[in-house]
């Protein structure tokens, strides 16, 4: 414990009386000095600290960027260049990005064209399962009587590959674009609904007692209460679902056609072209950990201000 000690002014041969500091007033001028002192420790503590994030941060992925290359240039050489190694892969990424976006035609596009039209069907096929997933998944957390009757049919349609709804999409729909949108819908419903219905039924009791006390309204219990606590799950599915969606809308396109980064991969695959493949498998890995770090960043927002709330 920290004490204050004061001594008899007089200079009396008297014990010295010792005060808990939380007796004593604390002057600003103390403070100030303390903070500063803090900020300077700090400040001088911060270099070790830069290090140690250079190492545990930096270090590791180039290491494993690293290890890739290697293994990847041993391959290349075992395999009597049926498979290019990473410097002629990066010279043709070089010279295919310096175009991304010429169009040639229906069947000759650049890269760029074939991304963002699979990222347009992701969106559309997403946002689709959003708007009918979400709101399901909320009246099946709110309802017990509706969570016995879909529980069966989520159970039994979940498991199903997503690539065995593209015949039923094309016997519908009589089309390849359509019948991809309606697979990404498929694929991408399942983890909104169980998410958020989830999240619903882990809402406290006592919040729904509250609301029943004050006799508040549907539309106001879902706006007020199940809302701003569901949101963290809500969002958990939308991740899950986004993800779900990027990967399936490649096979989806390999099986169907048109332009679409799928589609681009099967014709370079057609036309033998292993290089091109190599890169979109890299492309496609980089817009998935993209629209991964954006949604990321989405949740902590809305956690965030949760939190402050």
């Amino acid at each position: 414990m920290v004490s204050a000690v004061f001594h008899n002014p007089l200079g009396a041969a008297e014990p010295a009386v010792v005060v808990p500091v939380t007796d004593v007033a604390v002057s600003p001028a103390v403070v100030r000095r303390s903070y500063k002192k803090n900020q300077q420790t700090a400040v001088a503590s911060k270099p070790q600290h830069d290090l140690t994030w250079l190492w545990l941060g930096c270090l590791p992925p180039v290491l494993g960027l690293g290890l890739l290359a290697l293994v990847w240039e041993l391959v290349s050489m075992g395999t009597a260049a049926a498979i290019p190694s990473p410097k002629d892969t990066l010279l043709q990424a070089v010279d295919l990005f310096s175009d991304p976006f010429y169009d040639k035609g229906p069947n000759d596009q650049g890269i760029g064209w074939n991304v963002l039209s699979s990222l347009k069907r992701v969106a559309m096929g997403f946002g689709l399962a959003a708007l009918v997933g979400i709101p399901v998944g909320f009246a099946i957390g709110r309802f017990t009587f509706l969570s016995r009757m879909f529980n069966p049919l989520i159970s039994l349609l979940r498991p199903v590959s997503p690539l065995a709804w593209l015949p039923i999409g094309l016997l519908v729909f009589k089309g390849a674009n359509p019948a991809a949108i309606w697979t990404i819908f498929i694929c991408s419903i399942w983890p909104m609904i169980i998410n958020t219905a989830v999240g619903v039924q882990r809402v406290p009791q006592d919040y729904m007692n509250v609301a029943r006390v004050l006799n508040l309204s549907e539309w106001k219990i879902v706006t007020k209460i199940l809302f701003p606590a569901v949101l963290p799950y809500m969002l958990t599915g939308v991740r899950l679902a986004v993800g779900t969606a990027w990967l399936v809308i490649v096979a989806a396109e390999m099986l169907t056609g048109g332009v679409g980064i799928g589609f681009w991969v099967w014709d370079e695959w057609n036309n033998l072209n292993v290089k091109n493949i190599i890169i979109a498998i890299f492309v496609i890995g980089l817009v998935g950990l993209i629209l991964e770090y954006i949604l990321i960043k989405v949740a902590t927002a809305f956690t965030f201000e949760e939190v402050k709330n």
